[in-house]
């Protein structure tokens, strides 16, 4: 009798009195995500995620995972969640979200992600949307791949007018209203973004690393007679020329930017502009830009950040502010502003070590006007040769400019 009571009192405490309700399946979890007012955890492990998964009825739709209650919690401490990238191909030519947020004050936090092989989506893919309105994803690791052509970058295209067609897989998508992302790690090895919003309002970006990986355009020109993507289009960039040797790029698309505008999912025909925009103490290494939100509306400010051997660093349009921030220029500006009409953003960016620039030797680019703008030298050593361009003809991998006469 004494041990029943005890095994009852346990109980009580797992649940009842608590609050929290403890899962231990797939199957266990799936009926509480479009619940209010629960707190959920999930008993630590590896769960694997794969095509039998919804050929059984787990998964019968192109979001696996879509929270949609309120005032809930869901705590992933320990759990990860195995996704067999052939499941991508099973929901046909759609865009497919592994999770989905689009409920209202929820907090998810501490789920390892990691997509298991190389298979492209049927269309495309995107690991998380983070949607709705007071929501909170804290403490995800991710592990991202499954796209094609992957090893390319945008050399040859991305959404329409591409010299090999694209089937992306990006790791965040930032949507809905005072959305909060903190202390995520992507480590991106599929051709999308790391985190893109995409008309999201007063979204917060804190404390998260993107890392892609880069590539050199000689590694690519080594695959002649391969019979590669790329040889197979005989290396033809989009941008009108044959690849080049000399330029290191990224694999991927940005680390963390903004799009002008994006639907409404009540309303997938309402646009919302992405209006109001924070990012706080944020590291991006080897994507193709660092942090480039200046197609925002309203605040764009970017604090403590740092990018790390991108393309292209720092944009934030008009009336932006990047403040305490640092990064190298080793393979493209770390400040970049291509528009005419950008003006009054407050620049101050600390020059990392430039020691061996594999591309353009340019620490910014400057297309606007008014802005107020600080490059502070850091303590590592940088390459004193680097121009600061105001205006002109800007040098790089999509900007590329033959210069011994041949038709290249």
């Amino acid at each position: 009798m004494k041990s029943k009571l005890l095994i009852l009192l346990f109980a009580l405490i797992q649940t009842g009195l608590s609050g929290q309700t403890i899962v231990s399946s797939l199957s266990e979890l799936l009926p509480y995500l479009d619940d209010d007012g629960v707190d959920i955890k999930m008993t630590p492990g590896t769960y694997n995620i794969g095509p039998a998964d919804k050929q059984s009825g787990l998964f019968p739709n192109e979001i696996l995972f879509l929270f949609e209650g309120s005032n809930s919690t869901f705590d992933f401490t320990d759990v990860t969640f195995k996704i067999d990238t052939l499941m991508l191909q099973q929901y046909g030519n759609i865009f497919v979200t592994e999770l989905s947020v689009r409920g209202t004050n929820l907090v998810l936090k501490n789920l390892t992600m990691i997509d298991i092989g190389d298979n492209r989506p049927g269309r495309s893919a995107v690991g998380i949307e983070l949607n709705g309105t007071d929501n909170r994803l804290e403490g995800f690791h991710m592990t991202v791949r499954g796209s094609f052509p992957y090893g390319y970058g945008d050399i040859f295209g991305k959404g329409s007018g591409y010299v090999i067609k694209h089937y992306k897989h990006s790791a965040i998508q930032v949507k809905g209203v005072r959305n909060h992302l903190k202390d995520c790690k992507i480590i991106h090895r599929a051709y999308g973004h790391g985190i893109f919003c995409q008309g999201s309002v007063d979204a917060l970006i804190e404390g998260c690393y993107v890392e892609g990986e880069t590539r050199t355009s000689d590694e690519v020109l080594a695959e002649a007679g391969t019979g590669s993507p790329a040889d197979l289009v005989d290396f033809m960039a989009v941008w009108g020329y044959k690849l080049q040797p000399g330029w290191t790029f990224s694999r991927h698309e940005d680390g963390i930017r903004a799009y002008n505008s994006g639907s409404d999912f009540t309303n997938p025909d309402n646009s919302i502009r992405t209006t109001g925009l924070r990012v706080i103490d944020c590291t991006v290494k080897n994507m193709r830009s660092g942090v480039t939100i200046g197609l925002a509306a309203g605040e764009k400010y970017v604090e403590g950040c740092t990018a790390l051997g991108v393309e292209e660093g720092f944009f934030v349009g008009s009336g932006g502010q990047v403040v305490n921030c640092a990064g190298n220029a080793q393979h493209g500006p770390l400040f970049l502003d291509n528009y005419q009409h950008d003006k009054n953003s407050t620049i101050d960016i600390t020059i990392l070590d430039n020691e061996e620039p594999y591309g353009p030797n340019i620490i910014t680019y400057i297309g606007g006007s008014g802005h107020d703008i600080t490059l502070r030298g850091g303590d590592e050593y940088y390459n004193p040769d680097m121009k600061i361009m105001v205006s002109g003809i800007r040098e790089g991998l999509r900007q590329h400019i033959v210069l011994d006469g041949s038709d290249g």
